[in-house]
């Protein structure tokens, strides 16, 4: 038996190219997270700014070893698996609990950019919202003046243009990330900014979610497979102006044999044309939680309770908050003039989450299936119009049930 050379390890430097050596940061080896290593003290010190966010929520001031247990249990520790020697892909969390199958396929390509010439919004610097972030009137929903409506008629027009294009690019084969250049490229063409890029410091220009993933999932080097389900949730600014909007599509003709991939996607999109068909002055907005969670009951699905629609303007999240489960307590009613997303997220399994280490990467608790769609509305005087409705070019759209399983649902 010959001797094997050491494995090499990737310096964790920002696009260093070095192998690391020994050197190993010392607040990481306290708190017990592995793989932090360096190939000098110089690469070190230039890369601390963005190394240290890792330690977040960790304490390097106590060597209390119940705090960090409590701590570890909260927020999972740093851990990076090799790169693949064929590839070059890993798992960036390889000890984290996934729910269900699906894996992370790192690494990230680079945020894209978006020209100079392009208005950004004003978190696109440092990742910070600011614009409708205040103390006052913190539940009331802006009416729209007819201006303002024309500029968001626009905004919707062109995001809807920009996720039927994503959506015809989906096949076996090819990378959520592959998706994300696409729409990407589709704003720029159309002088947009993509409203998720540099949102709360999100990394990408769309999110995409697969399978288990409820929400919020961030393209990456991950095939997609015949038989996934996968959300594009597309956001475009424009003009002052931000348009939302999502579907969820069948990747291959395998995911539409399935009886319960089927039933999970075709019920959350039957539970949101239900809301919107409800919409109109008056209504209050508690009542879209009781008509979706009532449709997806009725079809063996839970209602996904941590996220929620949301208004929508020259702001990405303003008031009013939209639940979609039944019995919930938002404030507030619909009246003229006002925008806001009813995006349901319906589950086949459990209604609770788990987000990945990431901070964004939503998935059900079960790692069962999930599916989402989403349209921004206008409140007009007698109900309301879909901004984001589908062309009669679309891809998507409904496909005939299957026969349920007799597997049931656990909410």
């Amino acid at each position: 038996m010959t001797d094997q050379p050491p494995m090499k390890r990737a310096c964790k430097g920002v696009d260093c190219p070095n192998d690391a050596g020994d050197l190993q940061c010392p607040t990481c080896q306290k708190l017990g997270f592995k793989g932090s290593f360096f190939c000098s003290q110089d690469c070190f010190k230039k890369n601390w700014a963005d190394h240290k966010k890792i330690h977040k929520g960790s304490s390097t001031t106590t060597s209390s070893s119940s705090l960090f247990s409590f701590l570890r249990s909260i927020f999972p520790p740093f851990a990076v698996s090799y790169p693949d020697p064929e590839t070059g892909f890993f798992n960036p969390w390889p000890t984290f609990n996934y729910t269900g199958p699906l894996r992370p396929v790192y690494p990230l390509s680079a945020s894209r950019k978006i020209p100079n010439s392009i208005p950004h919004p004003d978190y696109a610097a440092d990742g910070i919202p600011k614009k409708g972030r205040t103390f006052a009137r913190t539940n009331k929903p802006e009416l729209l003046d007819a201006k303002s409506i024309q500029g968001m008629r626009k905004v919707c027009r062109l995001a809807r243009e920009v996720l039927d294009i994503a959506a015809a690019a989906i096949k076996p084969g090819i990378t959520t990330d592959y998706l994300d250049e696409v729409v990407h490229e589709a704003c720029v063409e159309r002088k947009s900014y993509p409203s998720p890029l540099n949102y709360n410091h999100f990394p990408k220009s769309v999110c995409t979610s697969v399978n288990e993933v409820i929400c919020h999932g961030i393209p990456d080097n991950r095939l997609l497979l015949n038989g996934d389900i996968l959300n594009i949730d597309v956001t475009l600014y424009h003009e002052g102006f931000h348009g939302d909007l999502n579907e969820t599509y069948y990747v291959g003709e395998k995911a539409k044999a399935d009886p319960d991939t089927v039933r999970v996607v075709e019920t959350a999109r039957e539970c949101l044309n239900q809301a919107i068909a409800v919409v109109k002055p008056g209504v209050l907005i508690r009542e879209f939680g009781n008509i979706i969670e009532k449709h997806a009951k009725s079809q063996n699905c839970s209602v996904i309770r941590t996220y929620c629609g949301h208004g929508i303007n020259s702001v990405f999240h303003p008031p009013p908050n939209v639940p979609h489960y039944a019995k919930n307590k938002a404030v507030g009613e619909c009246k003229p003039g006002m925008t806001f997303t009813i995006e349901p997220m319906i589950a086949l399994g459990k209604y609770r989450d788990v987000t990945w280490p990431d901070n964004w990467t939503s998935t059900t608790i079960d790692g069962k299936k999930t599916a989402q769609f989403e349209h921004t509305l206008l409140v007009t005087e007698d109900g309301c119009e879909i901004l984001t409705a589908r062309t009669a070019d679309s891809p998507g759209g409904p496909i005939p049930r299957l026969e349920l399983k007799e597997e049931a649902s656990q909410s």
